[in-house]
């Protein structure tokens, strides 16, 4: 396998231009595991006039379960729609009468995890108290947080990427706001990237949801899937913090394209690459808990639709209940 990689900046501009030298100079078989909502809309349209497979999207957005009108893309990760209902779920099982606000970036990864809330929370007849938006241009988030505690709000959903994620905690903190519960959407759920710059200790309490495991927690000191990443990471990225979240998902879904190779043998032709992707079927790949794993069909594009909460001690992230499946 030739794996070609190319910097595109988190920029939708540099997406386009960078995604067009791998498709048109390089001639590359698919585009696999690129991150982020916007970026990936930007060569959404591109990529299926093409028909060439844009697989494994870093993203939850609905928009790229779209089978009927994009049938050469899929994600990978769990469906914002899916999560916000797990949330929405909890929330009101642990507090009926709960008041809830939400922060969340007003861009495609806002707004979709933002619907999603919106409507687990409509079909129990329920709405937010309040809702702040910022752009990811933004130097902070001060002056919205200070509008959400001014809200009266006793739940806090922070629908925030890692950078905002981590002003949203600390200002939280700083303001003396004490929301009975915290939500953190899981991309912004990182120690590394997220609760370290926080604060640890600001970051206490705060519920997120997880589908990998966290290499940190002792619970898994004699995983063999753990263990084997480590050696991985010691081998390949030495230096690297082994706390940022993307190096295990990147492991996690390498590993997913790998069984896609595996299932379509020596036919790798782009259709059959797609046929596969659509034949998921009970996997499982390293990293993922204990009970969940990928199912995908033709008309179903997005595999992991389960999820376990985790409550943040100070220290690490510790699982709580059981594995959850979004459908139910």
């Amino acid at each position: 396998v030739s794996f070609l990689t190319l910097d595109d900046a988190y920029s939708p501009p540099k997406t386009v231009e960078q995604t067009r030298k791998l498709v048109e100079q390089d001639q590359v078989l698919l585009i696999f595991g690129a991150t982020g909502t916007p970026s990936n809309t930007a060569v959404h349209k591109y990529l299926n006039s093409k028909k060439v497979p844009q697989l494994f999207v870093q993203s939850g957005a609905s928009k790229f379960n779209d089978t009927a009108s994009y049938p050469w893309t899929t994600p990978l990760y769990p469906s914002y729609h899916l999560e916000q209902k797990i949330y929405a779920d909890f929330i009101l099982k642990q507090r009926p009468d709960a008041r809830i606000a939400a922060i969340y970036p007003n861009d495609d990864f806002g707004k979709d995890n933002l619907a999603g809330l919106k409507q687990a929370l409509a079909a129990k007849g329920r709405t937010l108290v309040m809702e702040q938006s910022y752009e990811t241009t933004d130097a902070t988030i001060d002056s919205q947080i200070i509008t959400l505690k001014g809200s009266g709000a006793d739940v806090f959903v922070n629908l925030s990427t890692p950078k905002f994620a981590a002003q949203a905690i600390r200002k939280v903190s700083e303001l003396g706001w004490k929301p009975s519960v915290h939500l953190l959407s899981q991309i912004g759920s990182s120690v590394g990237a997220s609760l370290r710059p926080a604060g640890l200790d600001k970051s206490k309490g705060v519920i997120s949801a997880a589908f990998l495991k966290d290499v940190a927690h002792p619970q898994w000191k004699d995983d063999k899937e753990v263990a084997q990443w480590i050696a991985w990471m010691d081998k390949y990225q030495p230096g690297v913090d082994k706390n940022d979240f993307s190096n295990v998902y990147g492991y996690a879904i390498a590993a997913t394209l790998i069984k896609v190779l595996e299932q379509a043998g020596n036919d790798l032709s782009r259709e059959n690459i797609m046929a596969q992707a659509a034949k998921l079927n009970n996997v499982r790949v390293p990293m993922l808990l204990p009970g969940i794993s990928l199912n995908t069909s033709a008309k179903d594009f997005f595999p992991l639709e389960q999820m376990q909460l985790q409550r943040f001690n100070g220290e690490r992230w510790e699982l709580f209940g059981q594995v959850i499946d979004g459908h139910q």
